[in-house]
């Protein structure tokens, strides 16, 4: 009996972690496609991956956007702002949170963007973090954070304090 619940309990945690292990891989490959989406600028597969009650977060604080929100600014982007998008040196992390407001399964992409812009070609080079909550087969939720500072400058704008005009 005793070694009936040994088999038994290791089973349980075998096939635990298992399933972990294929929601990871399932997780992972759905944000690799995700990326590919957006590297073809592809709104239309970027909004199939994106549940009905999709809220994106970020880059700057305050920065929150809904599922319908977020297509109409991709369908923008793709029609009047951005020739290109590549995604180089992309790695992406499966992550359970397993309590708390954020619970779930995410998946973190780092990665460093090029972004080739269409009237004057010019390029921007950004490091970007984003993470993903999937919940059935949809992305949910997302952070998404990079330094929008740093790819102004690129594109040749100067800050400047009023307290100095």
């Amino acid at each position: 009996m005793k070694n009936t619940l040994i088999y038994l309990g290791f089973l349980l945690l075998l096939c635990s972690c298992n399933s972990k292990e294929a929601n990871s891989k399932k997780n992972i490959e759905l944000i690799a496609d995700y990326v590919k989406a957006v590297e073809k600028m592809d709104f239309d597969v970027m909004d199939s991956y994106l549940s009905e009650n999709y809220l994106g977060i970020g880059p700057s604080f305050g920065d929150s956007i809904n599922k319908k929100g977020a297509v109409t600014s991709w369908k923008k982007n793709v029609t009047e702002l951005y020739e290109k998008i590549e995604y180089k040196k992309s790695r992406n992390a499966y992550v359970i949170i397993d309590s708390g407001e954020n619970q779930g399964d995410w998946v973190s992409n780092w990665a460093e963007l090029q972004i080739t812009f269409q009237d004057d070609q010019k390029v921007v080079t950004i490091w970007a973090n984003s993470m993903y909550l999937i919940e059935n087969d949809k992305i949910v939720k997302s952070y998404t954070f990079y330094n929008e500072a740093d790819a102004l400058e690129q594109l040749g704008y100067v800050f400047i304090n009023p307290d100095n005009l």
